[in-house]
């Protein structure tokens, strides 16, 4: 696993425990690499016949694109690569699992049923996937709420390439709390970014999926329990994704409850030890 910083990252616990599951020797750890390291990172992959694959996380996965052989049509679509797979001769293929694993989180919140007012916070990275996983659900049309309109812009026209509207609204809407509508709300903020709209009341009918994991329940995760909606975390779509990567290097499927059940004994390690030491940290569902 490559990106800046990696040192808080479960990647590295889920696919350990998958690859133990699926009986493979097989070593995945987490490399410090920046933007600048990347291109030379890549090279060595390409000669090393033991590289099997890489994940990407921040701030790699736009910056990854153009040095791969090959990129998956959805991936291309939003610019981003979080899974890179060494074929024969070195080749690259690039693929964005982020898209499977908020869409395995969007299909269990909604039941199955396709979303009708989906609205994404955020316009970060992985609003991108976000948007990707609304078209792969079938809906033609989706809100973003965000603070900076240039940001909102690039995501519609990630969306105009997928087929699905992108409307734009002000971060100020959610001042008085969640406008009346979504039925589906997609959180891609940073760690603290929607606890003031946590403390207005939340629908019981906009389901949420909250891409953070750490500390859990998120403000706004609790907000949505309390109402009674169906909340997806972080770390589902952190398993569901690795799941989709672990196909990729392997040709095999594991279960995606293995890896939740060793990414959550990984978190609560975790808390344990900041109780202790008096460390507060935040994980998203991005590496």
């Amino acid at each position: 696993m490559l990106g800046a910083p990696v040192d808080h990252s479960l990647s590295p616990v889920l696919h350990a425990a998958a690859y133990a599951e699926l009986g493979l020797a097989v070593t995945y750890t987490a490399i410090h690499c920046d933007a600048s390291e990347l291109p030379a990172m890549m090279e060595r992959v390409r000669s090393d016949p033991d590289w099997v694959g890489l994940s990407l996380t921040m701030p790699l996965k736009t910056v990854v694109v153009d040095l791969l052989d090959e990129v998956d049509p959805t991936a291309a679509a939003i610019g981003a690569v979080n899974t890179v797979v060494v074929g024969e001769a070195g080749r690259l293929h690039g693929y964005n699992t982020d898209v499977v694993g908020i869409g395995v989180a969007l299909r269990r919140v909604m039941r199955g049923a396709v979303p009708g007012q989906p609205l994404i916070l955020g316009a970060g990275g992985t609003a991108r996937a976000a948007v990707a996983a609304v078209a792969a659900a079938g809906c033609p049309h989706v809100a973003v709420v965000a603070r900076r309109p240039e940001a909102v812009a690039e995501v519609a026209r990630i969306g105009a390439r997928l087929g699905v509207e992108v409307t734009a609204l002000p971060w100020e809407l959610l001042a008085g709390g969640l406008p009346a509508g979504p039925d589906l709300v997609i959180a891609t903020t940073p760690a603290g970014a929607t606890d003031p709209l946590a403390t207005r009341r939340w629908p019981a009918s906009s389901q949420l999926v909250e891409l953070l994991y750490h500390p859990w329940p998120t403000a706004l995760a609790a907000a949505a329990y309390r109402a009674g909606a169906r909340v997806a975390s972080g770390l589902e779509i952190l398993a569901a994704q690795a799941v989709g990567q672990v196909e990729h290097f392997t040709g095999r499927r594991v279960p995606a409850g293995v890896l939740l059940t060793a990414g959550q004994a990984a978190l609560d390690e975790r808390l344990n030890a900041s109780v202790v030491a008096g460390i507060d940290g935040a994980g998203s569902a991005g590496g």
